[in-house]
């Protein structure tokens, strides 16, 4: 399948750099002769960074305005990344081939409030009892290149959570990878709601250590190879 490109998705507070070149995601992917489309999601990465929440409503015309303008790609997404990949495959599964989301399972289908965790990221200050995910996005959020206040405007931006209505329309073959230890799971619900899906659990895994897990990248290139 060299002649389908692979788009790459990356996840909150990240970027196309840190989320896969860093990693060797994209080494491997043209090794095996594949053409890798980046993007950064705005607010992210090189992409303009915004602090209006209002400008974030659509966030996934980000990764549509990466694709081709016609023809199919394989794509890979990282929670943030896998989110908005399932929401636009959900509206034309036909612009894909296979999908690999990781970093996804239970939370998809929920909208917490985002305000505390935005608060955190602005002010640098986590406080005592927030979750480890809201501790990591403080920490990910002064890395070079981040803007606090964009990356708490991405948070807050409006929406609803995708639904299994949402999911029945991706009619595509999708691998799901979850850590065991990954607060997002479990992933029965989103198998379930999904018409083709397998899952490779990563025993041990936490969730922000999936990029960098090689499971991942073994199980997400083999099955983009089928």
């Amino acid at each position: 399948m060299a002649d389908v490109p692979v788009l790459l998705v990356h996840g909150f507070a990240s970027s196309f750099e840190r989320n896969w070149r860093e990693p060797g995601w994209v080494d491997l992917l043209e090794e095996e002769g594949r053409r890798v489309l980046a993007v950064d999601l705005l607010g992210h990465g090189e992409s303009e960074k915004p602090t209006d929440p209002n400008a974030y409503a659509s966030l996934e015309a980000s990764v549509i305005e990466a694709m081709p303008s016609r023809g199919q790609v394989d794509a890979v997404g990282f929670s943030l990344g896998a989110q908005l990949l399932l929401r636009v495959a959900s509206s034309s599964p036909e612009r894909f081939r296979r999908l690999v989301v990781a970093g996804v399972g239970e939370n998809i289908f929920v909208r917490s409030d985002p305000e505390s965790s935005a608060k955190a990221i602005e002010s640098g200050l986590p406080v005592e009892g927030d979750h480890e995910a809201t501790r990591a996005f403080v920490r990910f959020a002064t890395a070079p290149g981040n803007h606090p206040a964009a990356l708490a405007a991405c948070m807050r931006r409006p929406g609803l959570p995708l639904t299994e209505d949402d999911l029945s329309n991706v009619r595509v073959p999708v691998l799901v990878v979850l850590g065991d230890r990954d607060f997002v799971g479990p992933a029965d619900r989103l198998l379930k709601a999904l018409p083709d899906a397998r899952l490779t659990s990563l025993a041990g895994a936490d969730h922000f250590g999936t990029p960098k897990d090689f499971r991942f990248v073994d199980a997400a290139l083999g099955f983009l190879r089928d």
